[in-house]
């Protein structure tokens, strides 16, 4: 690796010099090995922020795997979802194989305009992505994956991962920087890498390694970017990077941009409402639902349109101590699995967090199902919905005896709850079960704010579902009331909240 040499930059021509991160990284994936003499580690994701040498490493890892990996018609790509994306690890490497003489005589190597080959292996190393090729098929001993966050669909991930398993000694190599759309791939990635790091999964042929901050670390510091920041005043400037951090401590708008691109902070919205970080410590995975059996209950109901996502959230107050509990639901017409664009509906489906009712719309029979069940097992105390879509549902569960109050969207009905759910969350007094579709939505939220201070949330793109957020808000506006006198609460005179 270290006889490479640079081809970008102040270090261009001067040879690669591993940093100790580095080195770490490349001595767990290609040292660790089984005792059959193959890799441990068959999938690998490195996640860290920019400038730090990610595309010089994956270049020169991918020259090793396609011509000093003993592997046969190795098959070797880059790969994304657009050629020029594609093309920035693949024209490193080729860069670095035109600049070693040694590489290319002693083992054979020769340079394309499209490609770096090794005839006597038949091995070949080129870059790939879904503009215009057909990714099907492919026997890949290494799939580099660059920049995952910027993927809006799964397909190049899971093409790799398929790809890769017709191979014995294959290796997935995903590096990227933390990005905006949980919703997608990079996020489900990373966490399930979380899962593994934390011990929550065991998976032996899996390696990861994220560099960012951690809880109550100041952003502000510049132990802060040192600690996230592996290759720090080497390819990591500090006089450039402290600039961008004081510019963001004096414009707001610019926080946002920093934490991810500079702190690896993954931040869904430039103006985003929650404290993402509070919200995941309120998680407990040990919930149950069942524990509150026969314990008061307010229920937020969103039902959106018939062709998008319903939210049914379930509030519990945990014995009049100030402290509550959050379990939700989510559903979906089935055909809009393949035509939402999102990834991870498929998975969260699997994962019984969203239930997926036949064809293209909404069948209201399964919430109507639900409520009843919630009614027999628990003291609901009312079931707030807005009244979008639900005059015709609504009668028909007032009739089954359950407590339905219209909760219009608008600012005086959202402002103080929502503002109570911020501060319970802060205080740590909610708790939720983890649901991931809930994290999602929550990271979703912009809160706006009108002259009199009053708050209510948006979402930045019609992709970014909130429908959970906004029943949960219903459902706390129902229970931080002294007393729930079940009338309407409606008012048209504050502007409308569009969710």
């Amino acid at each position: 690796m270290q006889a490479m040499q640079h081809v970008k930059g102040p270090l261009a021509g001067a040879r690669i010099a591993l940093e100790p991160w580095q080195v770490f990284i490349l001595m767990s994936i290609f040292g660790w090995v089984k005792q059959d003499g193959k890799r441990r580690f068959r999938r690998s994701y490195i996640e860290v922020p920019r400038g730090n040498a990610k595309s010089t490493l994956s270049s020169a890892v991918a020259l090793y795997m396609m011509a000093l990996d003993d592997e046969g018609g190795a098959e070797c790509y880059s790969l994304a979802t657009t050629r020029d994306q594609a093309k920035i690890v693949f024209g490193d490497g080729q860069a670095m194989a035109r600049k070693s003489t040694a590489l290319r005589e002693r083992f054979g190597v020769e340079v394309s305009a499209h490609a770096v080959f090794q005839v006597s292996s038949r091995s070949r190393f080129c870059a790939l992505s879904s503009q215009g090729n057909s990714l099907d098929g492919l026997n890949i001993h290494f799939g580099c994956i660059d920049e995952l966050h910027a993927h809006r669909t799964r397909t190049v991930y899971d093409v790799v991962e398929t790809g890769t398993g017709k191979r014995d000694n294959s290796l997935l190599w995903v590096i990227t920087t933390a990005g905006s759309d949980r919703s997608g791939i990079c996020y489900e990635v990373r966490n399930y890498i979380s899962k593994v790091l934390d011990g929550h999964v065991d998976d032996e042929g899996q390696f990861g390694i994220i560099y960012g901050l951690d809880d109550g670390d100041d952003w502000t510091t510049e132990e802060a970017l040192v600690k996230a920041n592996p290759n720090w005043n080497i390819s990591v400037r500090p006089e450039v990077i402290k600039g961008l951090q004081q510019k963001a401590m004096a414009t707001p708008s610019a926080v946002n941009n920093f934490l991810t691109k500079h702190l690896n902070e993954w931040v869904s919205a430039d103006t985003s409402w929650m404290d993402m970080r509070a919200w995941e410590r309120c998680g407990s995975p040990d919930l149950r639902l069942d524990d509150f059996k026969g314990r008061r209950c307010w229920i937020g109901l969103d039902l959106a349109s018939k062709t998008d996502i319903a939210a049914l959230v379930m509030l519990f107050d945990r014995e009049d101590s100030g402290r509550y509990a959050v379990f939700s639901q989510f559903y979906l017409p089935e055909d809009a699995v393949t035509s939402s664009g999102n990834s991870q509906y498929s998975g969260w489906a699997r994962g019984g967090r969203m239930l997926l009712t036949p064809g293209n719309v909404l069948d209201f029979e399964w919430i109507k199902a639900a409520l009843l069940d919630i009614r027999d097992g628990f003291d609901v105390q009312v079931v707030a919905y807005d009244p979008w879509q639900a005059t015709q549902f609504s009668s028909e569960m007032m009739a089954e005896g359950l407590n339905m109050v219209e909760v219009g969207a608008t600012v005086r009905n959202f402002s103080e709850p929502m503002k109570r759910l911020e501060e319970l969350v802060l205080r740590g007094e909610l708790t939720h079960d983890g649901d991931p579709v809930m994290a999602w939505m929550m990271s979703n939220v912009v809160c706006h704010m009108d002259v009199k201070e009053n708050i209510y949330p948006r979402k930045e793109r019609p992709e970014n579902k909130i429908d959970g957020v906004v029943a949960l808000i219903m459902a706390i506006s129902r229970a931080i009331l002294p007393q729930d006198t079940g009338y309407p609460v409606i008012d048209s005179t504050y502007e409308m909240v569009t969710c």
